[in-house]
C-alpha cells in the first residue's frame, strides 16, 4: 500500500481520465498525442501489486466502456507459471475485457535483464521483492531506464538493511535461527527460508542500491525506510532529454 501511495498512480489516472474527457468534448487525439499512463510490473507474476495499480486507476470500470483503455499496466515475469496464475487471477476478480478488451492489464513473459519492450515505453517500472533474484542487479537497472519514457520513474520495493545496530542484532537473530524453522516446520522447506535470508543479507543495502541506480543514469535518487530499514522503496527519475 505505501508502494502504491508513493507512485501516485490513483492521481496520475485521474488526472489523464479528465484530460481525455476534456480532449474528447474537443475534437478527436490520435492514440499518440492523447494522454496516457503506461506502467510495467516486473517480476509481479501473480498481480499482487499490479491489481492495486489497476483498483487506483479504476481501470476495470473503464473496460465497461468500449475501446482501448489510456491507461495499461503490463505484468512482465521470467516464470510462466506464476504468469498463468495472475492471469487466471485478474480474469476472476475483473472479467475478461480488462485484458481482452480495453487492454488495461497485459502479462508478458519475460527477463528483466532483457526486456522485449522498446525503447522509451512506460511511464512508470516498479519491482517489488525482485531486484534481489536477478542474476545481474545492474543490467536489470540498465534495462529499468532504456524502457522508461524521459521523466519515467522507477520504484524498488525490496529487502534491506537494518541501520540501528540494536535492532539489526535482534533481527539477525531472528532472521538466521527462527525464520528457516518456519520454513521446516510450515512447509518442510528450510533450505527455501534460509536462502531468502541469506539473499537478503547479500543484496545492497540502501545506500549502495542507491550508488548503482545513480550509475546507469537515474537522477533524484532517494530510498524511504519501512520497518525499520527491513524493507525499502527506491526509486529514481529517467531525465527529460
Amino acid at each position: 500500500d505505501q508502494l502504491l501511495d508513493i507512485s501516485a498512480v490513483a492521481s496520475m489516472a485521474k488526472a489523464v481520465r479528465q484530460q481525455q474527457q476534456q480532449e474528447n468534448h474537443g475534437k478527436q487525439q490520435s492514440q499518440s498525442t492523447s494522454p496516457q499512463l503506461h506502467i510495467l510490473d516486473v517480476a509481479g507474476g501473480t498481480g499482487d501489486v499490479a491489481f492495486r495499480f489497476i483498483d487506483a486507476a479504476g481501470s476495470a470500470e473503464r473496460a465497461r466502456s468500449s475501446g482501448e483503455d489510456p491507461i495499461r499496466v503490463t505484468i512482465c515475469d521470467i516464470n510462466p507459471e506464476m504468469l498463468r496464475v495472475g492471469e487466471a487471477r485478474a480474469k476472476e476478480r475483473y472479467g475478461a475485457s480488462l485484458l481482452e478488451q480495453s487492454k488495461g492489464l497485459t502479462f508478458v513473459e519475460g527477463n528483466a535483464q532483457s526486456l522485449d519492450f522498446p525503447d522509451n515505453s512506460f511511464d512508470l517500472y516498479t519491482i517489488a521483492f525482485g531486484l534481489r533474484n536477478v542474476t545481474d542487479v545492474d543490467k536489470g537497472l540498465a534495462e529499468a531506464y532504456r524502457v522508461l519514457k524521459p521523466g519515467g520513474r522507477f520504484m524498488c520495493l525490496e529487502f534491506s538493511q537494518v541501520p540501528d545496530p540494536i535492532l539489526r542484532q535482534i533481527y539477525d537473530a531472528y532472521s538466521f535461527h527462527v525464520i528457516p524453522e518456519i520454513g521446516h516446520f510450515v512447509a518442510n522447506d528450510r533450505a527455501s527460508y534460509q536462502y531468502l535470508v541469506e539473499s537478503i543479507r547479500k543484496f545492497s543495502n540502501q545506500e549502495e542500491l542507491l550508488a548503482r541506480m545513480d550509475a546507469v543514469g537515474f537522477q533524484l535518487t532517494k530510498y524511504t525506510n519501512l520497518t525499520g530499514g527491513i524493507v525499502a522503496i527506491h526509486e529514481g527519475w529517467k531525465p527529460i532529454q
